[in-house]
């Protein structure tokens, strides 16, 4: 590769840039996480989402998890490698507790998804919205009948250091605490998050993940209802972005060349099919720095595996209501 200016512009605009936003929004909320925890503000937090979190035999880090997801998916998955890193979560509540932040999760990107949808696919978009919102609600209430069902019911009473004295806050001494935790916490996060992050951004260069995509739109011909424009809709889909996807579908509709129905039905697929990849490939590198790679790969797989399952079983029942 010849090194040009145009080069140098690159390599900041998609690799350095994007990884110091990166570590910038990562910091921010591991700051947060551990303010929220050295003023003891948990319980708190945690009772926004009690119902829930009581109705799932969850503990209040679980809760305190599911509130500032809504804010920050960052400082949400901090909070709970914290509590997971000082054995106040088991590895089977952590998986729980991750895969049940998935409804705020989805509401941090609700906006920009409507935004983009709306004026490519116009009414078809509310329809496709509100499915998969409707797997994210899904999510959400299995894995509160699921933790229900496996987990121990906590002791409601409060612990020690769960207890708010009427005192007044000490600010400093919450600052120089989390400051401290910060400063051991963040060199784990760059150790791993850089490398991995570099490494699937060279692996993405080259073009193995684009190979990944297109060889999986190749293996479609099975869908008895997909057309060649539908199946068009769900290459753009893998191979590009939603945004291409969304473009060629709002121009196939406008043109009268696949119903409102097909459409929608091609852009669910296109989503079940290129989620799990590309959630790897912008998860993995800031999820390895929270948590430990092996247990970082693990929620992705298990959250990725559930979202698939809750789209498919969403999408089937969208399919045969409209037969």
């Amino acid at each position: 590769m010849e090194i040009t200016p145009e080069f140098f512009v690159m390599l900041w605009g998609q690799l350095c840039w994007p990884l110091i936003r990166l570590l910038i929004f990562i910091s921010i909320g591991l700051i947060v996480a551990n303010l929220i925890e050295a003023l003891n503000w948990t319980r708190w937090i945690a009772s926004l989402a009690r119902p829930l979190v009581r109705l799932g035999n969850m503990s209040n880090t679980a809760g305190a998890s599911f509130s500032m997801a809504i804010f920050s998916g960052v400082a949400a998955n901090t909070l709970l490698a914290e509590a997971y890193d000082k054995k106040q979560l088991s590895r089977k509540e952590l998986i729980l507790a991750n895969l049940f932040n998935s409804l705020p999760t989805y509401f941090v990107h609700l906006p920009t998804i409507f935004f983009i949808t709306v004026p490519l696919i116009h009414g078809a978009a509310f329809i496709y919205i509100s499915i998969t919102l409707g797997a994210a609600v899904l999510r959400t209430g299995l894995i509160v009948v699921i933790s229900r069902l496996i987990l121990p019911k906590p002791d409601i009473s409060a612990s020690p250091h769960e207890t708010t004295e009427n005192k007044g806050i000490d600010w400093q001494g919450a600052w120089q605490k989390s400051w401290k935790r910060f400063k051991r916490r963040i060199r784990k996060i760059i150790k791993f998050t850089v490398p991995i992050y570099i490494i699937i951004f060279i692996v993405h260069r080259i073009g193995y993940f684009r190979e990944l995509e297109e060889l999986a739109a190749g293996y479609l011909a099975w869908i008895p209802w997909l057309s060649p424009q539908a199946m068009g809709i769900i290459t753009l889909h893998l191979a590009a972005e939603l945004t291409a996807g969304l473009a060629a579908a709002g121009a196939l509709l406008q043109q009268g060349a696949l119903s409102q129905r097909e459409i929608i039905l091609a852009l669910l697929v296109g989503n079940i099919l290129s989620s799990p990849l590309r959630a790897f490939r912008h998860q993995f590198p800031y999820y390895a720095g929270i948590f430990k790679p092996r247990v970082a790969a693990q929620l992705i797989v298990c959250s990725q595996s559930f979202r698939v399952i809750s789209l498919i079983m969403v999408g089937l029942i969208y399919y045969y209501l409209t037969l």
